[in-house]
């Protein structure tokens, strides 16, 4: 699993990605670095996401413009991406992760999102690209009943986070439904390794997606009182939902695990089933090759050496002793 993340490649104005000021009715209205770095609300109800590159230049100048304490500001910019969350004062400091769905990842390799809010600015930040923010971008710029406050906002990052790990797990359980109706004749080796991909990637995500659980837990439970009660509803039912996609996930590797203990099942009997025939063979060609063998020694006083029957006398006897063992195995039961 790649858990390594790898520099942005995106930000063209400083560390911005893009800064929103919501206007409270569900849109917003874009603005530059230079004017998102020195943003004072103009009428009530206004409030300012940034979306930064954490790696970026002038990151960490800007949250300590921000007055944000030290310790926090290392958090927000670290590759210490463990889910959490908690409040320092009046503001919410937090670490989510969500579903890499980058070219070329696998659905274990999961992305974080550090944010930082005070009620009126809300900072969101990451270093490789996340397609979750993006999403409710689009909300706002379209006006498609976008957030309205910052608890709106944090709600529906994590709400879009977290049902986009639903496909992740979705798709996880096609496989494995293909798999349980596919013949077990039907090279049991690729599906082996299907199922192994399987198990590393429940394991992958429940890795992370169990501190998720308890990083929405804390935002629920220690929110500053800007976080308003509707809100709190809104992280219960994403709560509700991640602890479903757990259980979920605790069923694919359970599955995934008693269908490898079928294949392992199957091979096992086929091997222990030709080993077997081959064991009869085996039994049945012993005493002719021993009685061949015996006769074909080169010493003297051999019977049969100088007869023109003998040869035919020998197949005969051979063909007594074959019939004689084919019958005592079906008696018992071993053919």
């Amino acid at each position: 699993m790649t858990t390594a993340e790898s520099p942005a490649t995106d930000c063209i104005d400083g560390p911005l990605l893009f800064a929103r000021v919501l206007d409270g009715e569900g849109a917003g209205h874009p603005l530059e670095w230079a004017e998102a770095m020195n943003w004072q609300p103009q009428r009530t109800g206004e409030v300012l996401w940034v979306h930064l590159c954490r790696n970026a230049p002038g990151v960490e100048a800007y949250l300590e413009h921000l007055g944000i304490s030290e310790p926090t500001r290392e958090l927000l910019v670290s590759d210490r991406t463990r889910p959490r969350a908690f409040r320092e004062g009046d503001t919410l400091v937090a670490t989510l992760r969500g579903i890499n769905f980058n070219p070329g990842a696998e659905p274990e390799d999961m992305l974080s999102m550090q944010l930082w809010c005070d009620g009126i600015r809300l900072l969101t930040l990451r270093r490789m690209p996340l397609q979750t923010p993006r999403h409710v971008l689009k909300m706002i710029d379209r006006r498609e009943a976008g957030p309205s406050d910052c608890g709106a906002l944090i709600t529906e990052l994590t709400e879009a986070m977290i049902t986009r790990m639903s496909s992740a797990i979705i798709d996880m359980n096609d496989h494995l439904d293909g798999l349980e109706e596919r013949d077990p004749e039907d090279n049991p080796e690729q599906a082996m390794a299907m199922i192994s991909t399987i198990r590393r990637n429940c394991l992958g995500l429940k890795r992370h997606m169990g501190p998720m659980h308890e990083a929405l837990e804390a935002i629920s439970r220690y929110a500053p009182p800007w976080f308003e009660d509707h809100d709190r509803r809104e992280i219960a039912e994403s709560i509700d939902r991640l602890k479903r996609y757990l259980e979920d996930l605790d069923i694919s590797k359970e599955s995934a695990v008693v269908l490898m203990d079928e294949l392992r099942g199957g091979a096992i009997a086929r091997s222990e089933q030709a080993t077997y025939m081959l064991t009869i063979v085996a039994g049945i060609f012993l005493p002719l090759g021993f009685i061949t063998g015996l006769l074909g020694i080169n010493v003297g006083g051999m019977p049969g050496v100088d007869s023109g029957d003998a040869f035919w006398m020998v197949v005969g006897l051979c063909g007594a002793i074959l019939a004689a063992q084919l019958y005592l195995f079906w008696k018992w039961k071993w053919l």
